[in-house]
């Protein structure tokens, strides 16, 4: 199938000089075919696609979240991280079934389509639920099941982890990847953590794990091994597999250094810690030591939405007023970290989170004429500080259309909605 966007700026994130403000894209199956300036060449096109007012970017991807918590967006607020965990969430969580993991696990994709997301990172439990949710919606993803080494079942969990990899692994045309995910330093002691290393390797997996999330954490790490969580992840061999490294809030120079060397990934989600009071990460260090470092909501009960360009806006706005500089991280950086750069640290840069010829079909189109977004001296600008996840008109992933003009039309939204209100109605109760 052939598709032509034509008549619209585009965001290639190839550089800031790539910057198309007039030009058009062809998709072909499910990769981008061109991506040109001026008038598109004639064709006989499957669908074409007036892109006047708008402009295409490459889909946002949100590096880290627990997709399924959306069903408890709300529910247990304005707490400190540990308490929020132990006193409400995960006695909640302990009520969740196979079905509730599947609707609310529809229920965040509903909501990071509407909002311009095409890729998530994500770790819960009942992944298989997970991955029926992203085959079914079309929607990309890496996904991960939560292990707490500490837990009863920590060994049922290196099981389930393996036949999750086994059955899911590049499924749905390639659009899911599966990852092994310890939880954190706290829950996984340096044997299970080895544990995890070992099936990592045998599967020839990646891993996905919460870092110096908060200064506790840090300071019961050092008390209890005498060295950071970073390091302690190094000693225990975690950095050998590709690494995304969630939160990384509370770091030295060391740790910084450590993370650059192998490569780690790291998913900074400031809306989050900012919510949980957990801290603010050292980006500006970070990025400037090499680092890939994308954006993360984290769960909807801890943020409390899914909305990237939300997410891209604090990201910007809060390391300005920390260094009290209003040039450390600029517009454009900032769509860096919720796009390539975020491809980057999920180690699948080399297909999606650029618009070039050869990549993935995964785009978005974004309306440019509401009051709010002109006049346009900068479309980068505008994006990051005035647009406004509403905004998102159309979003493609893998060259299918999962939604147009703002309507779903990949799955039925309304079906969505209804069920995930009846199961939060029906948890209160159980």
């Amino acid at each position: 199938m052939a598709v032509l966007i034509d008549n619209i700026a585009i965001i290639p994130m190839d550089g800031q000089d790539s910057i198309i403000e007039n030009g058009y894209l062809l998709l072909k199956e499910d990769v981008i075919a061109e991506v040109g300036s001026g008038a598109a060449p004639a064709g006989d096109y499957d669908k074409v696609i007036d892109g006047a007012g708008k402009v295409a970017l490459p889909g946002l991807i949100n590096t880290h979240t627990h997709a399924a918590m959306t069903l408890l967006r709300g529910y247990a607020d304005d707490l400190p991280l540990m308490d929020w965990l132990s006193t409400k969430i995960w006695p909640m969580e302990a009520k969740l079934n196979d079905t509730d993991i599947y609707w609310g696990t529809m229920l965040a994709i509903t909501e990071m389509i509407r909002s311009g997301t095409t890729t998530f990172n994500d770790m819960y439990f009942s992944m298989s639920q997970a991955a029926r949710a992203v085959e079914q919606t079309g929607i990309r993803a890496v996904l991960s099941r939560g292990m707490i080494g500490i837990s009863p079942d920590s060994q049922a969990a290196l099981d389930d982890s393996r036949r999750l990899v086994e059955q899911w692994h590049n499924a749905a045309n390639g659009r899911i990847r599966f990852a092994l995910g310890p939880h954190a330093p706290y829950t996984c002691p340096p044997e299970y953590l080895r544990q995890v290393v070992a099936l990592a390797e045998e599967l020839d997996s990646g891993l996905h794990i919460h870092i110096a999330e908060t200064r506790q954490e840090v300071e019961d790490m050092q008390n209890q091994y005498g060295m950071s969580p970073v390091k302690l992840m190094l000693e225990n061999g975690v950095f050998t597999r590709p690494t995304l490294a969630a939160h990384c809030v509370h770091l030295d120079s060391e740790d910084i250094a450590i993370l650059h060397q192998y490569k780690v990934g790291v998913a900074h989600n400031p809306q989050s810690n900012m919510k949980l009071a957990s801290g603010i990460a050292p980006v500006p260090e970070m990025l400037r030591a090499g680092i890939a470092i994308g954006l993360g909501t984290d769960g909807a009960s801890s943020n409390n939405n899914l909305d990237m360009i939300e997410e891209m806006r604090s990201c910007a706005l809060l390391h300005k007023v920390n260094t009290m500089d209003p040039t450390i991280l600029p517009a454009y950086q900032a769509l860096e970290m919720g796009t390539i750069l975020g491809a980057r640290a999920l180690g699948w840069d080399d297909q999606i989170g650029m618009l070039k010829p050869g990549y993935k079909a995964d785009l978005i189109l974004v309306n440019c004429t509401p009051a709010h977004m002109i006049p346009r001296y900068d479309l980068v600008a505008n994006i990051i500080y005035s647009a406004q996840a509403a905004d998102v008109n159309t979003v493609v992933v893998n060259g299918r259309i999962l939604m147009e003009n703002r309507i779903i039309t990949a799955f039925d939204e309304q079906e969505v909605l209804d069920k995930c209100q009846a199961i939060a109605a029906d948890l209160s109760s159980r």
